[in-house]
């Protein structure tokens, strides 16, 4: 057991998972660290399905289609050779999990059943009900347990990722994580290290993310040199109920089962996309939806009631069809609201839902610190400017299917220097054991709750569905000052168990910094592309044209057809921003334009 490979992999989701399956299989041991159970990690909120093209429905599909439709529907943003590569084992993928038992949709006679979804004209979603995320998330878990008895895994579940520990050569060999329940801290070494923590939904204080997706692992290891590539580009899920808690999700399966989106309008209803988008109406992709209901709700005063609401119909299809494909979150629906949606059309608003930024990595899934690799919704790797709807559970299952194996090829390879010795270990959980109990003993007059309440306001106010410069000038402003106030932080818990505020205290200063990156990020780009829709100022003010409308930057593909890139200052602790070329070699840019049929 002695030459055996040990690779920590922080994060129970598809990604994390399917990693871990990956390096057991290989002969490798893991350790495997969760701020919950993993069979409640977030990827299980997925609802609507995971594309693949299995061409099943006489449509002629094709995975160049898929190709195609992805980096389109990421406004050429993507890496277009780490997409070919998620797109060509897709169908490989449904095969896989169809053979671990995922109960998907089937038809009446037993082939895969396929739905519609977002920015894609051919049905090439596979799907289970409206639980797909959690299917996949049991099968993988199932598979994981296998070699959990068998010895090869090890959980930690309910510890809190800190840091990482570099060697005295800056690769990473371990990790420091305290445990949630007794908050004892520890150093645990590895050969390598996988980050699958999912994304930063909780740094806008509500999304439909879930509260542990709060991207404070990610801010970690920024701050200790990892780069950070588009994180611009945040994903504003056009159909959620909104809550004053949080913000629950509509899937978009919804309008691929033919979901209607309408206002009144002169007392008659107004389909509006259908009306905006001709070719794709309803399924138009995400950032083009959530742009329009924000125009007809917020500039055109038509949401229901003169709120910030508009009708999501599926009252015109039956109550069988409908708890057959959708019955979950049309439970969710009447939990949370009430009426029926078989029976009267749901009232939904966009909210923050995905990161499309995130650790920049390269197609094997090196971070730029050796001995750190990144997976799943936690790396920026394959969605560009905008993510297709669906294509998350693939991503993050392909992305743990390349990270496992190469894992294990890096720890194999005699290139990652020196183990770490008891001495750094020692010196590594010290650190962070002087922080916590810091942070234990501040007694300011500052809320933490109220900090992070009013820092999700204002990232919703200046970077959300519509940007600009000034705003996002005064966002970066009032951001610095509730860091300044961070300090001033009072912490009424200070007990040795289960201390879910310090732990918060040192989460929340962790979003407050990738808050800041996700601005300076957007304060940077001068130009619209898919998520990032920035307006035009004129002498300070947004422009407008003949008629009234607001006047958008246009894409700019000489300045920006390139990655954001992201680097903290340890300094003034300020986001540094660059950019870096990437493989566009595949499919030319053109104008994305969803009114009319895509052309090549």
């Amino acid at each position: 057991m002695a030459d055996k490979k040990k690779i920590i992999v922080v994060g129970g989701g598809l990604a994390g998972l399917m990693a871990t399956m990956k390096i057991c299989e290989l002969g490798g041991e893991v350790e495997l660290f969760s701020y919950c159970p993993v069979k409640r990690s977030h990827s299980l909120c997925a609802q609507g399905g995971m594309n693949a093209c299995m061409d099943l429905k006489g449509e002629h599909d094709s995975i160049y289609e898929h190709f195609d439709d992805t980096v389109y529907g990421g406004d050429f943003l993507a890496d277009q050779g780490a997409v070919k590569g998620m797109v060509e084992m897709a169908p490989k993928l449904v095969k896989m999990f169809d053979r671990m038992g995922v109960a998907f949709n089937r038809t009446a006679e037993g082939t895969l059943d396929l739905r519609n979804f977002g920015g894609q004209k051919n049905k090439r979603t596979v799907f289970s009900g409206s639980t797909t995320g959690q299917q996949l998330l049991y099968a993988l878990d199932e598979q994981v347990r296998h070699w959990e008895v068998k010895g090869a895994v090890k959980k930690y579940e309910f510890w809190e990722f800190v840091k990482i520990i570099k060697n005295k050569d800056g690769i990473c060999r371990g990790i420091v994580a305290q445990s949630m329940n007794s908050m004892e801290i520890r150093s645990f070494p590895a050969d390598v290290v996988i980050l699958a923590t999912g994304g930063p939904g909780m740094v806008y204080g509500r999304a439909t993310a879930s509260t542990i997706c709060n991207g404070s692992a990610v801010s970690a290891v920024y701050q200790q040199g990892a780069r950070i590539g588009n994180p611009e580009f945040i994903q504003i899920h056009p159909t959620a109920i909104p809550g004053t808690d949080k913000n629950r999700l509509m899937s978009e399966a919804c309008r691929g089962e033919g979901g209607r989106v309408w206002v009144y309008r002169n007392g008659e209803k107004w389909y509006f996309l259908e009306d905006m988008y001709p070719a794709y109406g309803n399924l138009v992709p995400r950032d083009v939806a959530s742009r329009a209901i924000f125009k007809v709700c917020v500039h055109m005063g038509l949401g229901i009631n003169g709120e910030n609401r508009v009708y999501l119909d599926l009252s015109h299809r039956s109550e069988e069809f409908l708890k057959n494909r959708l019955g979950g979150i049309l439970e969710m629906y009447e939990e949370f609201v009430g009426p029926s949606p078989a029976k009267v059309p749901m009232e939904i608003f966009p909210s923050i839902h995905y990161s499309m930024g995130g650790i920049w990595v390269d197609k094997m899934h090196h971070t730029n610190i050796r001995g750190l690799m990144a997976a799943g919704e936690c790396d920026y790797q394959y969605h560009g400017a905008n993510r297709l709807g669906a294509n998350s559970l693939l991503s993050a299952t392909y992305s743990g299917v390349v990270a496992g194996p190469e894992a294990m090829r890096l720890a194999k390879s005699g290139e990652l220097g020196d183990e770490l010795t008891d001495a750094e270990l020692e010196a590594a959980r010290a650190e962070v054991q002087a922080e916590y109990d810091k942070i234990r003993q501040m007694d300011g007059s500052e809320n933490a709750h109220q900090l992070h309440h009013e820092m999700g306001d204002i990232m919703y106010k200046y970077v959300s569905i519509e940007r600009d410069n000034n705003g996002l000038d005064q966002c970066l402003v009032e951001l610095k000052d509730i860091l300044k106030r961070w300090d001033n932080i009072g912490v009424t818990d200070r007990g040795n168990w289960a201390n879910q505020e310090a732990m918060f205290v040192r989460q929340l200063r962790n979003m407050i910094i990738y808050a800041m990156a996700i601005t300076k990020a957007a304060r940077m780009r001068d130009e619209s592309r898919g998520a990032h829709a920035k307006i035009v100022l004129e002498n300070g003010v947004r422009k407008t044209d003949a008629d009234g409308e607001l006047v958008f930057m246009t894409r700019d593909d000489a300045r920006f057809m390139k990655i954001t890139i992201v680097n903290f200052d340890a300094a003034t602790e300020e986001p540094v921003v660059t950019y870096e070329d990437f493989d566009h070699s595949y499919i030319k840019p053109r104008a994305r334009n969803y009114a009319v049929a895509k052309k090549e």
